[in-house]
């Protein structure tokens, strides 16, 4: 099982500046890359200081240049907001600035906050819709000379300028929850990105179910990759361990109240959520989190991941935002990269 860092600048208050975040992120990735993880995965999202991250092929370029080993991949970019043309052009762009170490992966997306201001009218449905009609048009641009009739796009004959360094093309990772979103990734021949969020053990041994699922219905095509994404923390003693719990509970309020997309919100953040409000959310507790995360110690982590790569996850990606301190976040990657990784080559 392979080890990457999910990142974006982020914040829950305006405490930080943004040119601040953007260092820290970087810090984050280089830490990564030196640590020897496989990949670096940054996401899409719009008008939200929650997660700061309008075009992750900016950042990505970025770091092709400050890194020399790990895997740069978008996790993910939001299908309905790109245009099969445009995003070809820049996923090939990106792969050749990279030198040929991009992963491509795409979502339909999950805030309604975004869909309200990007495509009004927009659901989860007819988002999804849009990913499946985006994934096999920006294959055949990357081939050339591919004409497209859709329901959503229709362009003449086009060949992707540029084309990507890797052949036939960079990985194309779908981000899958529901039985049909892994069906359609495996049989088209996509790896499969799996968040269990805050949902614990059984989500997670029932995503992989529904990936194993659908390797067995389409078993003429190759078997994709599958990776879990998760926040992790590992701590240094058990007050340390107490307060990562917290923070992260808190974080996850903030992350379902953005989701809701109910709570007043100005210049990008979300009206703070009152401590009755963080206590009534049962659910999402600090306890909840050490229950449902590989949250604790390194030996308790190591236990948590030897469960996930036995089941058979190709890659764990640490999912590192989560509100605390800059401080906080590196501590706990450079203990796993020291501490936790090593348990697994």
């Amino acid at each position: 099982m392979k080890f990457s860092l999910f990142v974006h600048m982020e914040r829950l208050n305006a405490s930080q500046n943004h040119q601040e975040l953007y260092e820290e992120f970087i810090q984050l990735c280089e830490i990564a890359d030196k640590g020897g993880m496989h990949a670096i995965w940054t996401g899409e999202h719009h008008g939200m200081d929650f997660t700061i991250a309008p075009n992750p092929f900016v950042n990505l370029a970025d770091l092709a240049r400050r890194t020399k080993n790990v895997r740069l991949g978008t996790g993910t970019v939001i299908a309905p907001f790109w245009h099969p043309i445009k995003l070809a052009g820049e996923a090939a762009m990106t792969d050749i600035i990279s030198d040929g170490r991009l992963d491509l992966g795409i979502a339909r997306g999950a805030y309604g906050f975004e869909y309200e201001r990007l495509l009004p009218g927009l659901d989860a449905w007819g988002a999804g819709q849009r990913m499946r009609e985006l994934i096999p048009a920006i294959k055949g641009l990357w081939a050339g000379d591919y004409t497209h009739d859709g329901e959503f796009w229709k362009f003449p004959a086009t060949t992707s300028a540029p084309k990507p360094v890797q052949a036939p093309h960079p990985p194309i990772w779908v981000a899958a929850r529901d039985p049909n979103s892994h069906e359609f990734a495996v049989a088209n021949g996509c790896n499969v990105q799996c968040t269990p969020l805050a949902n614990g053990e059984t989500e997670i041994a029932s995503l992989m179910d529904r990936f194993n699922a659908a390797c067995e219905k389409a078993s003429n095509v190759k078997r994709p990759k599958i990776m879990l994404l998760q926040h992790t923390y590992v701590g240094s003693d058990e007050a340390d361990i107490a307060q990562a719990a917290k923070e992260i509970s808190i974080y996850y309020n903030y992350f379902f109240a953005w989701f809701k997309n109910e709570r007043p919100i100005q210049q990008g953040l979300i009206q703070r959520l009152t401590e009755d409000e963080l206590v009534a959310n049962a659910n999402l507790s600090p306890d909840k989190m050490i229950a449902n995360m590989p949250i604790g110690n390194a030996a308790t982590v190591i236990d948590r991941l030897k469960v996930y790569e036995n089941q058979g996850w190709n890659e764990y990606s640490f999912w590192i935002d989560t509100g605390m301190s800059f401080e906080r976040k590196k501590a706990s990657l450079e203990r796993f990269i020291a501490n936790v990784m090593p348990a697994f080559q």
